[in-house]
């Protein structure tokens, strides 16, 4: 990082050398939106600045606070993992410092100062630690199965980093610091996830749909399902936090899709829409058996050609030129799946499995069956990745919203791209069933 990211900023109190950051030293979102950071704040000019004016109570090697209550485990180093508590330097209700779900509505202010705002000390432990305990897994899974904020004090090996990640795809992350000790008071205990965690019995994803059923939110069921919590005795084993979020939309969906294949179609092309963060949904139901398609497109200067963040770029991803954009280029990239579902990972990642949940979930609360198109512009004030909880969240909302109904696929489909800024054609060479319904010709033509 450039010595001078701070110039101007003013003084905290805290100290530079403890802050650290990763070894790209031009700002990524700014490089990739022209102008960006003269107009408005980029991801890295927003993490540094909420970063340098962090709590000073930080600046120790004891914390006590509320644990909202949080958990995580890393993914470096698989295997062997890193894992700890995630506390903030006070105490009270702390519950929507690490509840995505109450996150709707805010701004990146705001969640990058939720994120910030917790502590994390780590420990190396092994996956397979989840079935043997010990005291820093045993206390974690007992904080996991607490409802209510629960007061934690930590002692540290050494002062907290704060780490100013300059990657494009990495979300804002708290303090780091290893643990010497941490132990934590009482709190109320949710019976629901208890009695999962002790019935050695049911299987992880029976326990996870069991859970869901039991209105338990998506975030805490992820949150024990990561602390290996779920599942037979002796196939038990920490999940890193960014998998088991993958690991449990993907169950959850699977398990609602295998109830929508019975369910009838609804009887006509249904048109939502939903805005938030500088993201435009939209979302295209159909009057047929289930299939799913989730195509995201973000939009890059002609002369650039980087990648965005919660996308892996590789080899299939499709770009397309449109000079009528103002000077930008939609880099689009999808994945689908037919009534029988798939069985490779898709290749946008954590958000195509979010997506599927959310339009599943909706499914299957009204009970009708339908194909899905969703489609999702990610445009230049989307300056940060937040999370796919944010993919989630947004197609819970969008669904909830009132529809504009059709009688064609392609009357649905121009209503669609009027909302969108990328025209029709460009949807349709992205898109795997758009091309089969418009290009494939039915057995019922040849009659």
């Amino acid at each position: 990082m450039s010595t001078n990211m701070f110039d101007g900023m003013g003084r905290s109190g805290w100290r530079r050398e403890r802050i650290i950051s990763t070894p790209e030293t031009v700002c990524p979102m700014c490089r990739r939106v022209r102008r960006l950071s003269v107009e408005r704040r980029c991801a890295i000019h927003l993490k540094a600045a909420t970063l340098e004016t962090r709590h000073p109570e930080f600046d120790t090697k004891s914390i006590i606070g509320s644990s909202p209550p949080g958990v995580f485990v890393g993914r470096f180093g698989y295997p062997k993992v890193f894992v700890g508590p995630m506390v903030p330097p006070v105490s009270g209700d702390t519950t929507i410092l690490d509840t995505p779900e109450w996150w709707m509505g805010k701004g990146f202010d705001e969640i990058v100062d939720y994120r910030y705002s917790l502590l994390r000390g780590y420990s190396r432990a092994h996956i397979m630690d989840a079935q043997k305990g010990g005291k820093v897994i045993d206390t974690l899974q007992e904080v996991a199965m607490m409802t209510n904020p629960v007061e934690t004090e930590l002692v540290l090996a050494r002062l907290p980093r704060k780490v100013l990640d300059m990657r494009e795809d990495s979300q804002p992350f708290g303090p780091i610091a290893p643990l010497a000790s941490f132990q934590t008071g009482n709190s109320s205990v949710d019976d629901r996830i208890e009695k999962a965690f002790y019935d050695h019995d049911l299987r992880a994803d029976d326990a996870v749909l069991q859970l869901y059923r039991d209105n338990v939110l998506v975030t805490r069921i992820q949150r024990a399902f990561s602390l290996g919590m779920f599942g037979e005795g002796k196939r038990r084993k920490l999940v890193p936090t960014r998998w088991s979020i993958t690991a449990v939309d993907s169950n959850l969906s699977l398990r609602l899709m295998a109830r929508v294949r019975h369910y009838p179609p609804i009887g006509e092309y249904r048109v939502y829409n939903y805005t938030y963060l500088d993201n435009v949904y939209v979302g295209i139901l159909t009057p047929e058996s289930w299939r799913f398609e989730w195509i995201e497109a973000w939009f890059e200067p002609e002369l650039l050609a980087t990648s965005f963040p919660d996308v892996n770029m590789d080899e299939d991803v499709q770009t397309i030129d449109y000079t009528s954009l103002g000077g930008y280029r939609p880099i689009m990239l999808g994945d689908s799946e037919g009534y029988r579902g798939r069985k490779t990972y898709a290749k946008p990642g954590g958000c195509y499995y979010s997506a599927r949940l959310a339009v599943s979930e909706h499914l299957d609360s009204i009970g009708r069956q339908a194909g899905a198109i969703m489609l999702r512009e990610i445009h230049p004030g989307y300056i940060m990745p937040v999370g796919v909880w944010n993919v989630r969240e947004s197609l819970r909302a969008l669904l909830k919203t009132r529809f504009e109904r059709f009688d064609s696929l392609d009357a649905a489909l121009n209503y669609a791209t009027t909302i969108l800024e990328i025209p029709k054609r460009g949807w349709i060479e992205t898109s795997a069933l758009l091309q089969k319904a418009y290009f494939q010709r039915k057995i019922s033509e040849y009659n």
